[in-house]
C-alpha cells in the first residue's frame, strides 16, 4: 500500500504534501481497473464524489463524441466537478486498459483547497484547453466577484483586541476580519494569521488587531471577473480578497476556496491558447475560436452579460499578448507606459460587432517630453493592426492608442482632462470625456495617474456634468409610433431598428453621467447604476428599471448577432421588428418606454427641457 503514497507524492499537487497527509490520502484511496473502452463516469453524472489519478494506461476525456484530452499516468481528473458541485461536464473513458487510484472527496477536497492544491486546479484548467467544457449556465469564471460573495462581512477598527476580533469571526463563521484603518485604507486579519502570528508566536490576545493584521489589504472591485480575481490571488499567494463597491465601500471578503468552482472553462481555455501563441498569426488563430465559443455559450443559455464579459476577457488577453510580442520584437520602450481599454471593452460589455477603443499613457520624470511619443505610437499601431487581424477592428471614429489624441504622457492627460473639465463646450469635449472615463488598464504599469483618474474631481465642475446629462439624454429610445418601433427610413438598413443607439447607448450614457455625479469614473454600466443608487444621485427605482432594461436589450442584441454569426454573416445592430417574437417585441417596447420615462424625469429634475 505504501506504493500508493510514494506514487501520489511524486506528482502534483500531492508532491507538496507531507508524510501525514499522504498517509491519509493513501487510506482513502481505492484501486480500480477499467478495460479499454470502459466508462469511468458519464457526462451529466454527479457531482462526482471522487477524484481519479491514472496509475497506468490512459483515460480519454470525451465531450459530445469528440476526444478533448488524454489523461496519462500521474494526472488527475474529475476534480472540477467534485470541487464545484456541478454535474460532470464530460465523459471519462478508458483509452486503453487503465489502473486508476480513486480518492474520496471528503479527503481530497480539503487537500485540494490548500494553496498548492488551488494552484494546481487553476493552472490545470488554464493549461489544458477543452478538458472540461461548460455545462449550460455553469461557466461563472466571468461573473463579477460581487455576485460570488458568500461569507458574512466582519469589520473592526484597528484598536480592537485580537480576542474580540477572533470571537466575532467565530460567531459569524467568517475566516477573516477587515480592519478599517480610516481614509479608505484597509487591513485584514485571517484565520491563518491567528494561527501563525498569534497562537504560534505566543502573542497576547489582548493586543490590538493591528499588531497581527496584514496591511494594506489587496482589494478587488466588485465587477472584476472571478477568474481574474483567482489568478491575482494565486500570483500574490493570498487567500482572501476584500471586495469593494465602485464607491469604495467594503461589500465582503472573497475566499480562494469560493473561486475554485469559478475556474470554469470558456474564457480560460481561450486565454490559455492566446498566452501560448508565439506569433501574431498564432494569436489570430486562437482568437478565431471566440466566435464559435459565443455561439455555443448562447445556445447553452449563458446570460448575455456573462458572454459579454467572456469576450472582453479574451480581447484583453489578445491585446496583452500582442503587446508582449511587439515589445519583444522591437527595442525596449523608451519609458514605462500603460495600455487602456476604452468603450465597451473597458466596461466588459462586448458583443460580436464591437470595435476596440484604446488609449496609451506613458510615465517618466519628464512627463511632458515628446520624445517617447513616436516609438510608442508606432508600437501601438502594430498592436492595433494585430487586433484587426484577430477580428477585433479599431474604433471607426479613431479612438485608438496609435493616434495623438489618445496617446499622451501623464502630464498630457492631466492637461487634456483639465481643459475638458473647465471648458466642456469645446468641440468633441463631451465625447472625449465619455471615452476617457470608461478607461480600464489592460497592460503595463499600474501605478500613478490612470486615464479615468484624471476625471475624479468632475463633481467640482457642474457645467460639465450638466452638459454630460444633456449629452446622455440626446439618444432617445425608439418609442415614436403606437404600434411599432421607430426604424431607419433610408439607406441599407431601411425598415430596421438600430438597437445599439436606440436601446444600449441611452442607458450606457445615463449610467456614466450618474456614476460621475456619484464620484465613480470607470466601471460597468450596471456597477455605475448601483453606485448612483447607493449615492442617491439616481433614484433607486430608476436605477433598477434601467438595469433590467439594459439586461433585456443586451440579450436581444446578442441573440440577433449570434443568429448572424451562425449564418455566416457579419454581425450588426439593425434588427427587423417583424423578426422578433410577439413576446420579445412587447418586452422590448416596454423597456424602451421605461428608459424614455426615466430620461424625461431626469430632464425635468435638471430643468433640461427634454421633450
Amino acid at each position: 500500500m505504501h506504493e500508493i503514497a510514494d506514487f501520489l507524492g511524486a506528482h502534483p499537487p500531492f508532491d507538496a504534501m507531507d508524510a501525514a497527509d499522504l498517509e491519509r490520502l493513501e487510506a482513502a484511496t481505492e484501486i480500480e481497473f477499467h478495460p479499454r473502452g470502459a466508462i469511468v463516469f458519464s457526462r451529466g453524472a454527479g457531482p462526482v464524489e471522487h477524484v481519479w489519478v491514472v496509475r497506468t494506461g490512459a483515460v480519454e476525456i470525451v465531450h459530445e463524441g469528440r476526444v478533448l484530452d488524454l489523461v496519462g499516468p500521474g494526472e488527475l481528473f474529475g476534480h472540477g466537478s467534485m470541487l464545484s458541485g456541478l454535474p460532470a461536464g464530460f465523459t471519462a473513458r478508458a483509452a486503453e486498459d487503465a489502473l486508476l487510484y480513486r480518492v474520496r472527496a471528503g479527503v481530497a477536497a480539503p487537500l485540494l483547497a490548500r494553496p498548492a492544491g488551488l494552484r494546481y486546479v487553476a493552472r490545470s484548467l488554464l493549461a489544458v484547453a477543452g478538458r472540461e467544457p461548460p455545462e449550460p449556465g455553469a461557466d461563472t469564471s466571468s461573473r463579477p466577484v460581487g455576485d460570488l460573495l458568500r461569507s458574512p462581512l466582519v469589520v473592526c477598527p484597528p484598536d480592537t483586541p485580537i480576542r474580540e476580533a477572533a470571537r466575532r469571526m467565530a460567531e459569524e463563521q467568517a475566516t477573516a476580519v477587515v480592519v478599517d484603518l480610516g481614509g479608505g485604507r484597509l487591513g485584514i486579519l485571517t484565520d491563518r494569521d491567528l494561527r501563525t502570528r498569534v497562537v504560534a508566536a505566543g502573542r497576547d490576545t489582548r493586543d490590538p488587531v493591528s499588531a497581527a493584521m496584514s496591511a494594506p489589504a489587496y482589494t478587488v472591485s466588485a465587477d472584476r471577473p472571478g477568474g481574474e480575481a483567482l489568478l491575482d490571488m494565486l500570483d500574490r499567494g493570498i487567500r482572501h480578497l476584500p471586495v469593494l463597491s465602485p464607491t469604495g465601500a467594503v461589500l465582503g471578503v472573497l475566499e480562494d476556496a469560493d473561486l475554485v468552482a469559478v475556474v470554469t472553462r470558456s474564457s480560460f481555455q481561450l486565454r490559455a491558447a492566446v498566452a501560448r501563441a508565439r506569433t501574431r498569426d498564432e494569436v489570430a488563430a486562437a482568437a478565431a475560436r471566440l466566435r464559435t465559443a459565443v455561439i455555443e455559450l448562447h445556445a447553452a443559455r449563458v446570460p448575455a452579460g456573462e458572454i459579454a464579459a467572456i469576450q472582453s476577457v479574451v480581447v484583453d488577453a489578445v491585446c496583452r499578448r500582442l503587446l508582449e510580442l511587439a515589445v519583444a520584437e522591437e527595442a525596449p520602450p523608451p519609458v514605462p507606459f500603460a495600455w487602456f481599454a476604452l468603450g465597451s471593452v473597458a466596461r466588459r460589455e462586448v458583443v460580436p460587432s464591437s470595435d476596440v477603443d484604446s488609449a496609451l499613457v506613458w510615465y517618466g520624470e519628464d512627463d511632458g517630453a515628446s520624445a517617447p511619443a513616436e516609438p510608442l505610437r508606432a508600437l501601438a499601431a502594430r498592436v492595433v493592426d494585430g487586433l484587426e487581424a484577430c477580428g477585433f477592428p479599431a474604433d471607426r471614429q479613431g479612438a485608438v492608442a496609435s493616434r495623438p489624441l489618445f496617446s499622451r504622457s501623464v502630464a498630457g492627460w492631466r492637461a487634456a482632462a483639465r481643459s475638458w473639465l473647465e471648458q466642456p463646450s469645446q468641440e468633441k469635449a463631451l465625447v472625449l470625456v465619455s471615452l476617457a472615463v470608461d478607461g480600464r488598464p489592460v497592460w503595463g504599469i499600474r501605478t500613478g495617474l490612470s486615464v479615468p483618474d484624471a476625471f475624479q474631481d468632475a463633481r467640482r465642475h457642474p457645467q460639465l456634468l450638466r452638459l454630460l446629462a444633456r449629452f446622455a439624454l440626446s439618444f432617445r429610445p425608439p418609442t415614436g409610433f403606437l404600434r411599432d418601433f421607430v426604424v431607419e427610413y433610408t439607406g441599407e438598413h431601411r425598415g430596421r431598428l438600430d438597437i445599439k443607439h436606440g436601446g444600449v447607448v441611452p442607458i450606457v450614457d445615463l449610467a456614466r453621467w450618474a456614476g460621475m455625479v456619484a464620484g465613480v469614473t470607470s466601471g460597468s454600466t450596471r456597477a455605475r447604476l448601483r453606485a448612483a443608487a447607493d449615492a442617491g444621485t439616481l433614484d433607486e427605482r430608476d436605477a433598477g428599471v434601467l438595469s433590467e432594461a439594459f439586461e433585456l436589450i443586451c440579450g436581444v442584441r446578442l441573440a440577433h448577432q449570434v443568429e448572424q454569426l451562425d449564418g455566416g454573416r457579419a454581425p450588426d445592430d439593425f434588427i427587423h421588428p417583424g423578426a422578433l417574437s410577439p413576446v420579445t417585441r412587447a418586452s422590448l417596447k416596454e423597456a424602451f418606454r421605461t428608459v424614455a420615462t426615466v430620461q424625461k424625469r431626469i430632464a425635468s429634475e435638471l430643468q433640461l427641457g427634454l421633450r
